[in-house]
């Protein structure tokens, strides 16, 4: 991947961007279709009218480990008592490397949980019935159940897990990263403008750490505000930081990773869901009850567009 000129990377951002692809997520569903009452335009107008401050940002919504609910034993408590919000929390404390399985259907998801605090875990397969296991390493790559429960799974709504913080978009009230993001969404005009505000503060102020991808292990886990203190990270960072914005002020948006044709590389992107029609700023448009690709990584760096293309060559694996 060469780099590019300043001026190409301008250009690249303002003319392409990353946002080439609309996609419905089944799991969360498209809500009801079609355009907003009115003419054609109207969506348009709508956003024209709009004045700094007109954004609504709805209340914080945030993830809480309840020690007096959980269940499990010395090494590992399990809290389900906010399966409804969207997440699990556990706490580990043991002399051994842990990890902690969620599990529904098909669906594995595997995190190495960290020791003595609360870790925060999605419910991204929606509705129904999830097998929360905690794996307790042996040796090598040998691990034994040190302790398991079932959850039934109503979501008071199918974006609760994508609109509070985790382990993979660690924030709160106070990070640093919510203050910079609500500073964004007082000022903005709608969803689709503080979205636009977000997109181009990461790419401005974020470049790709080289050094850190190159020396990165297994189990690395993002901090937000350590990331927007450094001005630097790898494709990981870039879509923890984003969510970790978006989300403190409303946006649901989704951590997904998986492989960039033609090269096949192990990526990681941001997916936001938009309620409303309207052009945002100069960069994209965000399509009504549609889920968009955010890739920060490629467009921050000016990345040549045979990695964003139309969309086709992202192949979505995992999401959180």
């Amino acid at each position: 991947m060469s780099a590019l000129t300043r001026a190409e990377v301008n250009k690249f951002i303002a003319c392409i961007t990353a946002l080439l692809l609309a996609f419905t997520v089944t799991a969360c569903g498209s809500g009801a279709g079609g355009s907003p009452g009115g003419s054609g335009s109207a969506s348009s107008k709508q956003v024209e009218k709009g004045k700094p401050g007109d954004y609504k940002i709805p209340k914080f919504r945030d993830s809480v480990f309840h020690e007096e609910n959980a269940q499990g034993n010395a090494e590992a408590k399990v809290d389900t008592s906010e399966a409804s919000s969207g997440y699990i929390s556990v706490l580990v404390n043991s002399d051994a490397r842990i990890k902690v399985q969620v599990l529904k259907d098909k669906d594995t998801y595997t995190y190495d949980a960290a020791q003595g605090k609360p870790q925060i875990y999605p419910l991204q397969c929606g509705n129904g019935n999830y097998t929360v296991k905690v794996m307790k390493n042996v040796e090598g790559n040998s691990y034994y159940e040190l302790y398991a429960c079932q959850v039934d799974v109503k979501l008071k709504d199918k974006f609760q897990p994508f609109t509070r913080p985790g382990q993979y978009a660690d924030y709160n009230k106070k990070s640093d990263c919510v203050k910079v993001a609500r500073e964004m969404a007082e000022q903005s005009s709608s969803e689709s403008d503080f979205i636009s505000k977000v997109y181009d503060y990461v790419c401005k102020n974020v470049t790709y750490d080289y050094d850190l991808a190159s020396t990165v292990e297994s189990g690395y886990i993002p901090e937000p505000d350590k990331i927007l203190k450094s001005g630097k990270g790898i494709c990981f960072d870039y879509a923890s930081l984003a969510a970790s914005m978006l989300r403190s002020q409303g946006i649901p948006t989704k951590i997904i990773f998986g492989y960039v044709a033609p090269d096949d590389l192990y990526h990681a992107w941001n997916m936001f869901y938009t309620k409303k029609h309207g052009w945002v700023t100069v960069e994209f448009e965000a399509p009504a009850k549609k889920w968009s690709r955010l890739d920060l990584t490629f467009s921050a760096n000016g990345e040549n567009s045979e990695f964003i293309g139309d969309g086709s060559n992202y192949q979505d694996v995992y999401q959180y």
